[in-house]
């Protein structure tokens, strides 16, 4: 009976164990954003390209808002993992109050 029973204790703190080593694991990763294709960022034309064809080509932005007065749209896309091999994506566009880009920024870690 004794030896069921530490084997059962034996059992349980191996599981316990590998649980933790899990869940150490997997918080090491983490995704925030949604991911865009940066090779269409070469299409941006400085005020010709309307918000239209930037949401035909990207997608909704991640973010929306204004600074000093002009729409600004953010696509952001953030994966980090325990490997190292983190990818890092942000592209800030702002637009003219007619809707035609202003001035737009790639920022990103990936290799082109």
């Amino acid at each position: 009976m004794k030896k069921i029973r530490l084997h059962r204790d034996n059992l349980s703190l191996q599981i316990s164990f590998a649980t933790m080593i899990l869940a150490i694991f997997f918080s090491g990763c983490g995704t925030a954003g949604k991911n865009f294709d940066e090779s269409l960022y070469g299409n941006i034309a400085k005020g010709t390209t309307t918000h239209k064809e930037i949401q035909a080509m990207f997608g909704p932005s991640f973010k929306k808002g204004i600074q000093n007065g002009y729409p600004v749209w953010t696509y952001e896309y953030n994966h980090v993992n325990s490997f190292g091999s983190d990818i890092i994506k942000d592209m800030i566009i702002i637009f003219e109050k007619n809707g035609v880009v202003k001035s737009h920024q790639l920022m990103t870690n990936t290799p082109k």
